[in-house]
C-alpha cells in the first residue's frame, strides 16, 4: 500500500507542475496581451499628438488666410489713406504690404513652433524597449 501512495503523490506533485505547452501557451497569451496593450497606448499618444498637429496647421491656415484678405482688402485701404495724407502712392502701398507680410510672419512662426510642440509615442517607446529585457532569463 505503501508503494501506491507513494505513486499517487507522484502523479499529484506532477499535475501541479505546468507543462512545457502550458508555459508556451501562457507565454504566447502574456506577450500577445503585451502587445495589444503597447498598440492601445500607442494610439493614445498619437492622438495627442495630432490634435496638436492639426491646432498647428490649423493656425497656420489661419495665417494665409489672414495675409491674403488683409493685402488684397485692407493694404489698398491704408494705403491710399498714407497717399491723402500727403505720400506717395508707390510709397504708400509699399508701406503697407510690408507691414502686413511681417504680421503674416509672425502668425506663421506661431503655427510652426505648435507644430515642433507634436511628439510621437514617446512611452510605448520606452516601454517596448523593455520588453527584450524582461524576456531575458535571470
Amino acid at each position: 500500500m505503501s508503494h501506491t501512495g507513494s505513486h499517487r503523490a507522484d502523479l499529484t506533485a506532477r499535475d501541479e507542475e505546468p507543462t512545457l505547452g502550458r508555459l508556451v501557451a501562457d507565454a504566447s497569451r502574456d506577450m500577445s496581451a503585451l502587445v495589444h496593450s503597447e498598440i492601445a497606448l500607442a494610439k493614445s499618444e498619437l492622438k495627442v499628438s495630432l490634435t496638436t498637429g492639426g491646432i498647428g496647421a490649423g493656425l497656420l491656415a489661419a495665417a494665409a488666410f489672414l495675409g491674403m484678405v488683409a493685402l488684397v482688402l485692407l493694404s489698398v485701404t491704408i494705403a491710399y489713406f498714407l497717399v491723402w495724407a500727403g505720400l506717395g502712392p508707390w510709397w504708400a502701398f509699399l508701406i503697407v504690404t510690408v507691414f502686413y507680410l511681417l504680421l503674416a510672419g509672425i502668425l506663421a512662426l506661431l503655427g510652426l513652433r505648435r507644430i515642433k510642440r507634436v511628439r510621437g509615442p514617446e512611452r510605448t517607446i520606452a516601454t517596448t524597449k523593455q520588453i527584450p529585457q524582461a524576456l531575458k532569463p535571470s
